[in-house]
């Protein structure tokens, strides 16, 4: 009994301990949602990176690990690509575009695994994640093959309770205002910033190029306004 207790608590510790910074990004991911990017993305992309992670460490449990730390953080570049993508291609994120996207109401499970926008969750959440195979892997080390059944079983139900947390932030009235006003700007600075940090491990570098990126995200908002405003009065 006391073993089990013992899982449990390590479980739910090592959990939080490694993952606390998930909300935030969980939270940003989730102010995201519209018709072509569902809170299913979301989840099923979740889960599959996190699989991920506990793949790549479970050879800690065999006493050895098969990816080379270096080689996972060049994960990073991914958050980054998706932030430049978002920034570049948020003149085409308009009602009308979006009004054309169409999906099923109702996508089946396999069809949000398989889905590009699970896909791109799934990367990030393995990239900024990458820090948590060098506690994983010595924990589950010097795990029995039982607790480490039953720290997984924590480690999955609170991947679950994460992201029901963070989406529940997103109605908080003051969150929910920020990003609604901020959200399409904001999210893809963070993601860079992430992947740049993921890279480099520079709190400096991550810093700026936060800051870089937003004011790079101003300047195109600011060209995309006075082109819309010199059509309309040409229209005129």
């Amino acid at each position: 009994m006391s073993d089990l207790v013992t899982a449990i608590t390590t479980g739910i510790t090592a959990f939080t301990a490694t993952n606390i910074d998930d909300i935030v990004i969980l939270t940003l991911l989730f102010s995201q949602i519209n018709k072509t990017f569902r809170s299913g993305h979301i989840l099923a992309g979740q889960y599959l990176g996190f699989a991920g992670l506990i793949l790549a460490s479970l050879p800690g449990f065999f006493g050895g690990l098969i990816i080379p730390q270096d080689w996972i953080r060049l994960l990073g570049l991914m958050p980054i690509i998706i932030g430049m993508s978002s920034l570049l291609k948020r003149e085409e994120d308009a009602p009308e575009a979006v009004e054309e996207e169409t999906e099923p109401a109702c996508p089946s499970i396999i069809a949000s695994f398989i889905s590009p926008q699970t896909c791109n969750v799934a990367a990030i959440a393995f990239a900024n994640g990458s820090d948590n195979i060098s506690v994983y892997v010595p924990l589950f080390a010097n795990s029995e093959l039982d607790s480490l059944l039953v720290i997984l079983s924590i480690f999955f139900s609170l991947v679950g309770v994460w992201c029901y947390a963070a989406y529940k932030l997103t109605y908080l009235p003051a969150i929910a205002n920020f990003l609604t006003e901020n959200g399409n700007t904001f999210v893809p600075c963070i993601l860079i910033g992430l992947g740049i940090f993921i890279v480099t491990e520079n709190g400096i570098w991550t810093l700026l190029s936060v800051v870089s990126s937003y004011i790079f995200s101003l300047i195109l908002s600011f060209n995309t306004q006075s082109s819309s405003e010199e059509q309309k009065k040409l229209s005129i």
